[in-house]
Formats: structure tokens, sequence, C-alpha cells
């Protein structure tokens, strides 16, 4: 997991910029807190305010991320007002918090902006149970989650927006039904089923840090979209949990709160969650974990039982999670998976056709979005085959194939993203025989994205091997072989498009 942690591609370096501008904007966000002498709990929500700000609003265009960070406190000041008031009335509480997070999950309908207001909303009732909230403190926690969110969007639009330089991507939207059948409202229910059940089991094991278990139900379902990808997450959710528990043993307790040695250490957390939170859900739980260690160190309620009820709790939660989407409107990983490698592939024919037209001498073809793009989908792709590449997955056989239809379709994203560099040069090679080599890759999405009998080639690509001749052409070559390549695992795989119709 370290390999994957530290060695992990980061193109243009945007991980490293996403951890060090969120570094910088939480650590605003909390000066200015103390700076306006705001109790240490206000200091807390402003925070958490500020992270929740930088690391999930994530709308494809800066405008579009503006707004929804204006928006933010219209959900999340009122939730938050409403969960102090219920602090001494637990049976109405519990079932707001429960509204909250269904509400919550099917804001995801309406893309990025709806996930980040429903995150926000759910965070922010969260934290009125972590803090205690009351109702004589609403004052004081308004002012510091309004202060520490303008201090987060200062850091974010003004002093480091390095979003500005980069190709607009929007977040491709999961496959939908309608009614029942849409991943958003399925995903809704069963994440207020599952919740529930966490509710009531963390309840038992603490009547004052039940909402651990809650917390660990929600953030299981975040992101993922069938059953497969949320027992992975679950399993993540606790390893990392564990892991940071272990930690917390190491530097939580003896810290015991200690002011500055705390900050460096909370400080270095939130570079871990942002910077890890691409590339390895466990690692990033670990960070979580540790950060949430020293706060409660700060707090002066930490020791040993509490790091042990804080694994109970999680794996309540996450339990709760896996009953919900085994037993309740169950996303097969199939379905889902198959497709986002449709999506995938139908990107690569249209990055080929972009760089095309670009070398052809269109001055108005721009592959740079799509490739973007093709990559997210990748990262998507990735995440639904999760389950199957799983080191602790029984089927070999499947297991192989899923990581031969990743190992392609990396290839497929490295032939495009050189493809595209060559495009972006203006003394370029025009030969004419690129528009023979486009015409064969599209071709050859067609057979994976829309199989007809026979049209699976029985022989791979001989004739079209890479030159260095030119660039542009040894690309799509390489391009079409692993297309070609990608037929044999995706026709006897359980979620190819032919088994799913």
């Amino acid at each position: 997991m370290l390999k994957r942690v530290f060695v992990a591609p980061d193109p243009g370096r945007v991980r490293l910029r996403f951890a060090g501008r969120g570094v910088l904007g939480i650590s605003l966000a909390v000066a200015l807190c103390g700076l306006a002498g705001h109790s240490l709990v206000a200091a807390i929500t402003g925070g958490l305010a500020a992270l929740l700000a930088l690391f999930t609003v994530t709308d494809p265009t800066v405008r579009g991320q503006a707004v929804t960070t204006a928006l933010l406190p219209a959900v999340g000041l009122p939730v938050l007002a409403v969960a102090a008031v219920l602090h001494d009335q637990p049976a109405a509480r519990d079932l707001i918090f429960l509204a909250v997070m269904g509400a919550g999950v099917y804001a995801r309908r309406w893309g990025p902006r709806g996930h980040a207001l429903g995150v926000f909303a759910f965070m922010m009732f969260f934290a009125a149970q972590f803090l205690h909230t009351v109702p004589g403190q609403l004052p004081e926690l308004y002012v510091a989650v309004l202060l520490s969110l303008g201090a987060s969007a200062v850091v974010r639009f003004a002093l480091w927006c390095y979003e500005r330089r980069l190709p607009v991507v929007a977040a491709p939207a999961p496959p939908e039904g309608r009614g029942l059948l849409r991943i958003t409202t399925r995903q809704a229910v069963q994440a207020t089923l599952g919740g529930a059940f966490a509710l009531g089991l963390g309840q038992l094991l603490s009547d004052q840090r039940w909402y651990w278990a809650v917390g660990a139900t929600w953030w299981v379902f975040v992101n993922t979209t069938s059953r497969g990808e949320t027992l992975v997450r679950g399993f993540r959710r606790v390893l990392g949990t564990v892991i940071g528990i272990v930690a917390g043993f190491a530097v939580a307790i003896p810290l015991d709160g200690a002011g500055a040695p705390t900050a460096a250490v909370v400080a270095v957390s939130v570079f871990g969650i942002f910077y890890t939170a691409a590339v390895s859900y466990s690692w990033m739980m670990f960070f979580v974990t540790v950060m949430a260690g020293m706060l409660y160190g700060v707090l002066g309620v930490l020791d040993s039982a509490l790091l042990w009820l804080r694994v109970a709790e999680t794996a309540v939660g996450s339990l709760g999670a896996v009953l919900a989407v085994l037993l309740v409107l169950p996303v097969t990983t199939h379905a889902i998976t198959d497709a986002w490698i449709q999506k995938a592939l139908r990107c690569v024919h249209a990055c080929t056709a972009e760089a095309a037209d670009r070398l052809a001498g269109s001055t108005l073809a721009d592959p740079a979005p799509r490739v973007a793009e093709l990559e997210v989908l990748l990262g998507r792709v990735r995440l639904s085959l999760a389950p199957l590449v799983h080191p602790l997955s029984p089927l070999r056989a499947r297991k192989a194939r899923a990581r031969q239809v990743l190992a392609l379709l990396d290839d497929c994203v490295t032939e495009v993203r050189g493809l595209a560099s060559i495009a972006a040069d203006p003394d370029a090679s025009h030969d004419a025989r690129l528009a023979a080599a486009c015409w064969r890759v599209q071709t050859a999405v067609e057979v994976l994205t829309e199989p007809r009998p026979g049209s699976i080639p029985t022989t791979p690509v001989e004739a079209n091997r890479s030159t260095a001749a030119d660039p542009a052409l040894a690309h799509l070559h390489d391009l079409e072989r692993a297309l070609v390549e990608l037929v044999s695992p995706l026709s006897h795989a359980p979620y190819a498009a032919s088994t799913n119709a």
C-alpha cells in the first residue's frame, strides 16, 4: 500500500498541490478563529468546515466551485442548529440524523454540487455530536464556520487556484435508471437503513460515541455505486482505522494534547488525507483516525479505551453498509463495471478523433480535455474492479481477466496521452495514413462497445507494429493493438456488454 501511495503517478503534481493547499487553507482558518478569540470547540468546527470546503467541492469549473462553496453555509448552518436544538432529545435527533443522511446521498444525483452539499450537511450534524453542541454555542460556531469558509475560499480562489491552468473535466455521471432503479435512489435507501442499523448497534456499544458508527456507514457509501465497491471500501475503512489506532497509541496518547506537537501531527494528518485520498482509501482513513485521536487529546478525553471503541464503532458502521448493499436493492458489480468500461472506451475513440483532427490541421480540435476525462473514467473502472482484483478475492480466473483489462486500459491511456502530446505540437506530421489508423481504432472500439456476430477478430494486429518513424502513427497502432487485445477478456468476463444486455 505504501508503494501505491508514494509511487503512484501524479501528473502535474495535482495531488501534491491539492494536499499543500488543504494544509494552508485549514491552518489559516484555525488561526483566524484563534485570533478572533473563539473557543477550542469553535476552532475545531471551523477547521472541519474549511477541510470539507477544500476537500469535497469538485465542480469541473472554478466558477462552479466558487458557487458551491458559497452555498455550503445555506445547508450546513441550519443542520448545525437542528442538531444543537435536538441535543437532549435522542429519539428526534436520531430520526433527523438518518433523514439528513438519506437526503445527503440522494443529492448526489445533482452531480458534484449535490455531493458536496450533502457531505457538508451530514458532517455538520456529525460535528455537533462529536463536540456535544448545545444551542448556546451556535452564534460562536456560526461565526467560526463563516470565517473559516471565507479563509479557505481566499486560499483556493485567490492565492492558489491551480485549477485555472488545468483542462476542465466534468465528473462522469454513474449509469442511471428511473424510480427505484436510479443508483442515487437505491443508495439513499441503503444508506438510511444501513445507518439505522449502525446507529442502533452503535448506541449499544456506547451512548456517547455512537455517531462514529453512523459516520462509518456514511463514508463507506461515498464514491461507491455497487455492492462490490462498498464491500471493499468497508474492509479498507476498518483496516485504515486499525492501523490509525495503533499509531494513536504510539503518538496521540503520549502527546496528550500538547499544543505545538499536536498541531504538527494534525497538519501532517491533513496533508496525508488530501494526498492519499485519490490512491488509497486505507491510508486516507489512517490519517483521519490519527487526526481524530489528536483532537480527542486536545479535548482532554483521550485514552486507550476510547481508541478501541473507535475501532468497534467503525466495524459496526461498515457492517451496516455491507448488509444494506447486500440485502436492500443491490446494484451488481458486473453491471456497473460494464457501464464504466463502455464509457472509457467511447472516450478513447473521442480522444483519438480529436487528436486526428488536430493533426489534420484543425485549430478547434483539442484532445486535452478528453484525455483528462479518460483518466477520470479509468479511475472509476479501477474502483469498480477493486473487488475482483483485491488480494482476498477467491475468483482467480476473474481476477486475472480484471487485471488484464486494467493493464490494457492503462496502455490505452498511455497511447492516447502520447498522441495528444504530439497533436499539440504545431510542427507535427499530417501524414495521410493517420485517417486510416483512426478508422481502425474506431472499428476496434465499436467491436468492444457494440458487439455484433462475426465482428470479433480472431487474430492479433501484426501489420500495424509501432515504429519510431512517425510517433503519431506509432501511438495509434499501439492503441489499436491494446483495443484488439481487450476483446478476449471482455468477451469472457461476466461484466462484458454481451452478457449484460
